[in-house]
């Protein structure tokens, strides 16, 4: 594993001060593996800058990968929708970053994502 991607609810977790999270970004920043944020899922719990400063310390980090949602991505996105008869854009973005960096996901709804990607790495937190 090269890293861990984080979907929105890990993100919610951070600016709650989830010590389970926090410490699983502490080992992997640790062991000098990458952290993944989708654009799409800080878009999604991004509301006020001066109270979310965990958050916004993380991804200003060396070690964390903002990725925004392309237009190659947008349409990974639309077909794994159109497969699994889904409609969450974010999950779905964050199955595409998870995949594409050979990464675990840090969430609180695996259910969800198991939908999307039954074969993919879930780290509930």
């Amino acid at each position: 594993m090269s890293g861990i991607t984080l979907d929105a609810c890990a993100l919610i977790a951070i600016d709650k001060d989830d010590r389970r999270v926090l410490a699983l970004i502490a080992r992997a920043t640790e062991r000098g593996l990458r952290i993944t944020v989708p654009a799409t899922a800080l878009a999604q719990v991004i509301h006020h800058l001066a109270r979310q400063v965990r958050l916004c310390r993380l991804i200003r980090q060396p070690g964390t990968d903002l990725i925004p949602l392309s237009g190659f991505d947008a349409t990974e996105v639309g077909l794994l929708l159109a497969r699994t008869a889904t409609t969450d854009i974010v999950d779905a973005h964050v199955v595409v970053c998870a995949r594409r960096a050979g990464q675990a996901v840090a969430t609180s709804d695996p259910e969800d994502l198991a939908r999307l990607a039954p074969d993919l790495q879930l780290v509930t937190v």
